[in-house]
């Protein structure tokens, strides 16, 4: 089930976020995007207010999670590869 392996590597993917937040080859733009999008969670402004069951949340989820996607989409490729496979080997750094 893909929810299922998603929740199985969610702390992969917290790794591979704070070690491209981490890594100074990755530029400032990605990282204040990332920056900004959880920032639009904690804030009272919203698209759909939090008042609306169910919907309130979602669409707090749905732009992390294209944020998140961007995040990496806008990171460099090779970056991101080696983060991956030290984060797979059990590599600390």
């Amino acid at each position: 089930m893909p929810a299922l392996r998603f929740l199985r590597n969610l702390p992969n993917f917290a790794r591979l976020y704070w070690r491209l937040l981490c890594d100074r080859r990755v530029s400032l733009w990605p990282k204040a995007l990332l920056a900004l999008s959880f920032l639009y969670v904690l804030s009272p402004v919203d698209l759909i207010p939090d008042a609306i069951p169910l919907f309130g949340e979602v669409d707090d989820l749905v732009v992390v999670m294209i944020v998140c996607r961007l995040f990496i989409y806008l990171c460099p490729r090779d970056v991101v590869r080696e983060h991956v496979c030290n984060i797979d080997a059990g590599r600390l750094s």
